[in-house]
């Protein structure tokens, strides 16, 4: 039988256990497919300790790559020896798992199985958060948390794409390095200085037009703080815990700001629209326009690890598992 992770309790990284699971053979509108290499987020951090829940036991990983094995019946457009890659469903950490044929693409040539598991759920998030939560257009300025991130870095590129001035946060000196590489124009060190009053000093005073705050419980009240006037702050993960519920008239002192709190499934409802935001992405890793770091690779065994790194921001770029 493949070997896969599972949660059987919520808890720390601790409650990861390796197992032998059963899988059978893709129903209707399923591929079975061989996992090349899965994506480690946030989100399996949230599921494993119970922030989000999810039915138990439950195999983690909502992304990943792979070849096609066998395809279950009334599947068009994918054929058994077809690589392809997925976001949105569970059951990524293993060597096998069976993906929805709606939830998955087709990997061009061009683009590794790596590469491939680097990019649906971040890279998505960033293509919705530049093209869709808040446009983003030439001339204007914005702020991107976590600008070394798995997210930051697509999120600092594609908005320098489309004529944007970076301000990024991060924590140390080598993550400075790679934003500034990414593109970021200016980097704030947060662990520093107030990353409030900085943003301010280099916007004259005026604030940015958009935060891009996947940091929550505590960059948000200065991610408000950091907001021109009819701002947005788009505040898309919480990686440092929770957020509190907000005042509304917080919103209303910061300068009529906008607040929204997107996730992907809203930002891919039609097949055309996965589509699109993968397509994108995908041409311009293909054409090298869009750089994608995969900062670690760890053994699938090594779940464990992969997520105390992640949550100690020990990791730059993607983290992924390797079967």
């Amino acid at each position: 039988m493949p070997t896969a992770v599972q949660v059987r309790r919520a808890g720390g990284p601790e409650v990861l256990e390796v197992a032998d699971v059963e899988i059978g053979a893709p129903g209707p509108g399923e591929l079975l497919v061989d996992v090349a290499a899965a994506g480690v987020n946030y989100i399996d951090t949230y599921q494993r300790a119970g922030i989000y829940p999810v039915p138990l036991p439950y195999v983690l990983g909502l992304e990943g790559a792979g070849t096609v094995v066998a395809v279950g019946p009334d599947v068009r457009g994918f054929d058994e020896g077809d690589r392809v890659a997925w976001q949105g469903v569970p059951g990524g950490y293993a060597q096998r798992a069976l993906v929805p044929a709606a939830a998955s693409v087709r990997v061009p040539d061009g683009v590794t199985d790596q590469l491939a598991a680097a990019v649906p759920l971040q890279g998505i998030t960033a293509h919705y958060l530049v093209a869709s939560t808040y446009p983003v257009k030439e001339g204007e300025t914005i702020l991107v948390h976590a600008a070394a991130g798995g997210v930051g870095l697509l999120l600092t590129q594609l908005a320098k794409a489309r004529g944007a001035r970076v301000i990024g946060t991060v924590s140390t000196a080598e993550k400075e390095a790679l934003a500034r590489e990414a593109g970021a124009d200016e980097v704030i060190r947060y662990d520093r200085v107030n990353f409030a009053d900085a943003t301010r000093k280099l916007t004259d005073g005026e604030g940015v037009h958009v935060v891009y705050d996947g940091v929550g419980k505590s960059t948000v009240e200065g991610s408000l703080a950091s907001l021109r006037k009819r701002g947005m702050l788009a505040l898309f993960g919480a990686a440092s815990g929770p957020v509190p519920p907000i005042d509304p008239q917080l919103l209303n002192k910061a300068g009529s700001v906008y607040l929204t709190r997107p996730n992907s499934a809203d930002y891919v409802q039609t097949r055309a629209e996965l589509e699109w935001r993968i397509g994108e992405l995908f041409a311009a890793i293909a054409d090298g326009s869009l750089k994608v770091r995969i900062g670690a690779t760890y053994p699938l065994a090594d779940a464990r690890r992969a997520h105390e790194d992640l949550q100690a921001r020990k990791t730059t770029g993607k983290v992924l598992l390797i079967p």
